[in-house]
């Protein structure tokens, strides 16, 4: 019910967003969702890939400094107040969201939105008892 989420971090500089970008596609890996957070410094690319270990690994080996967590994805109704309606499952269970952000394409009628909680077992499981459907990472794969 997780799924595996890559940052990059950044330096803040030209060229270095598109370098990135540059080595995952002639791997042939498909960027599925992306956010990116910025300083005056340094940025943080984060990224939903088609194929997280080899992005990992070959961004690695271009020196970007490279992590890799767990985060949530769930469809959500595509209408006013969908997205609200999983934030106040969240917050009636106590559960902090650190970031969200949308994949670039629906699941079926759903908006897809990736979320990022301080614990992520604890959002996995509000949102199961909250009757939120939890999306795999092979159905976002396959997205």
């Amino acid at each position: 019910m997780k799924l595996k989420q890559i940052s990059v971090f950044l330096e803040n500089r030209k060229g270095r967003l598109w370098k990135a970008l540059n080595i995952l596609s002639n791997a042939k890996i498909n960027i599925r969702a992306l956010s990116i957070a910025d300083t005056s410094e340094f940025g943080i690319l984060r990224m939903i890939v088609s194929d997280t270990e080899l992005a990992k690994q070959i961004l690695e080996e271009s020196n970007f400094v490279v992590k890799v967590n767990e985060v949530i994805a769930v469809g959500v109704s595509d209408n006013p107040g969908g997205l609200e309606g999983v934030l106040e499952i969240f917050n009636e269970m106590d559960v902090n969201v650190e970031y969200i952000y949308a994949f670039v394409e629906k699941n079926g009628e759903k908006a897809v939105v990736v979320i990022r909680t301080e614990d992520i077992d604890a959002g996995v499981n509000a949102l199961k008892n909250g009757g939120i459907t939890i999306l795999s990472e092979e159905e976002i794969k396959s997205i």
